[in-house]
């Protein structure tokens, strides 16, 4: 009888084990930061562990699809709880929430967009570096649907 319990239990605990590791892979993922828009806060090559969805706050550091040039992307949405390797499959940029919807877009960092405020399901993005930065200076509003998540920690890459 006691040995009976035990495997139940056993077996509950590695159930439940399994179950949180598949809630927490569609939840979490991690992202390779790529190029130097975010330096010195996040350098090429670190890797960041990113909350995924969620509503973005100005200040926080979030991972944005890569569009295109003229502002569009090719692919369609990617759809909530998404495996990673489907995450993977996708460019991703890393950039600072700098307005939301309804904000003041900020004119000292932004002054082609200056006087208007953020539309619904828009956000404005800034890198930290913006010498270096594709961002809202150049595209002006990338769509929040595009936002994959907000940066919860970064693993640092060997200094070269």
């Amino acid at each position: 009888m006691i040995v009976w319990m035990l495997i139940y239990g056993v077996s509950a605990v590695l159930a439940g084990a399994v179950l949180l590791g598949r809630c927490l892979a569609r939840r979490l993922v991690a992202v390779t930061v790529h190029g130097a828009s975010m330096e010195p806060t996040y350098r090429d090559g670190d890797r960041v562990l990113v909350r995924r969805g969620g509503v973005p706050a100005v200040g926080q550091v979030v991972v944005v699809e890569y569009p295109s040039l003229d502002g569009t992307w090719q692919l369609p949405l990617l759809r909530d709880g998404a495996p990673a390797a489907e995450v993977g499959r996708r460019r991703w940029l890393i950039k600072r929430v700098a307005a939301v919807p309804g904000d003041p877009v900020p004119r000292d960092r932004v002054p082609a967009l200056a006087g208007e405020r953020v539309p619904p399901g828009m956000v404005v993005l800034l890198g930290d570096n913006p010498g270096s930065s594709f961002d809202s200076r150049r595209m002006g509003y990338f769509s929040g649907a595009r936002v994959l998540g907000a940066v919860l920690n970064a693993r640092r890459s060997p200094s070269t």
